[in-house]
């Protein structure tokens, strides 16, 4: 594959140029942001701000190649000093690729500088994980020519953003690349969707919102109590007023099921309320002491 490199250099150049021109007049209207809801949750990405470099190594004797992914996902990357304009990629790119050829004591040559991802957030595709928890975001970049067809590929920046809220954010690691869709995973804090806009003094991770605390099962559980309780007096009364028409023919307050029952229910609670106020009320002793007159 090597040796057709530069047969093919001509006219992976000219594809190249094309997919850079049309990389750079791509819609910059609506950047992304860092901030994504989704699937009823917020994501606030602002911490992984700033550029990132993930090199891997191919070894293909008695040469071997680098693919180094640079990117930033939440501003363009920047130009690199020192690295000539055709081996990089456009303006506008958030996530570049470099294949660089190393062989022997001969100078490196970046031979592709592929545009995986654009600054625009139209066309941003999410999936929400489950185990581990997390949320994959799918980066759409332009299409570049294939090292043997010459036939454009279209190119895309895979982040799998793992929930990680116990440590610190990790490093980002270059998990696979197959000449279309480039993967990297990350395990940090911005992975856990929380409820409420980004700035809300506290923020509820999706994890808690699936596992209560102990006082919000109890109050449900006190609430469910009185429904209960709730239905079964209506259907008491209900039950009860369809027995005694059905069966003695009832109408008006006969209907009411054990109705003498309830009569004497006011009457009961104010014999309670009176014995409880004597039970409480306190005993005031007489001004002579406790003496009795004869």
């Amino acid at each position: 594959m090597l040796s057709s490199l530069p047969l093919l250099a001509s006219p992976i150049l000219l594809l190249s140029l094309a997919a850079r021109i049309a990389s750079a007049q791509d819609d910059s209207s609506n950047p992304f942001d860092c901030l994504v809801t989704y699937d009823g949750f917020k994501y606030d990405l602002t911490g992984l701000k700033g550029e990132h470099e993930l090199p891997r190594t191919i070894q293909s004797p008695p040469s071997e190649i680098v693919d180094t992914v640079r990117f930033d996902l939440c501003a363009d990357l920047t130009r690199q000093d020192g690295v000539a304009d055709e081996d990089q990629c456009p303006s506008g790119t958030r996530a570049c690729l470099t294949k660089t050829l190393h062989k022997g004591s001969e100078p490196d040559r970046i031979f592709a500088a592929i545009p995986l991802a654009g600054s625009s957030a139209d066309g941003l595709v999410y999936s929400t994980l489950s185990s581990p928890k997390g949320i994959s975001i799918t980066f759409n970049g332009s299409s570049y020519p294939s090292p043997t067809t010459g036939e454009p590929i279209p190119q895309s920046f895979n982040v799998k953003l793992i929930c990680e809220t116990d440590t610190e954010n990790s490093d980002p690691t270059f998990t696979s690349y197959d000449g279309q869709a480039l993967w990297i995973e990350w395990h940090a804090s911005a992975g856990c969707g929380f409820q409420g806009a980004p700035d809300a003094p506290s923020k509820k991770p999706a994890e808690d919102i699936e596992n209560p605390s102990e006082s919000e099962r109890v109050g449900s559980g006190v609430g469910y109590f009185f429904l209960l309780l709730f239905l079964a007096f209506l259907a008491y009364f209900g039950l009860g007023a369809y027995y005694n028409y059905s069966t003695y023919g009832a109408t008006g307050k006969d209907l009411i099921p054990h109705r003498d029952f309830w009569r004497e229910v006011p009457y009961m609670l104010q014999d309670v309320a009176s014995h409880l106020c004597s039970a409480v009320r306190p005993r005031h002793s007489s001004g002579r002491g406790g003496y009795i007159a004869v």
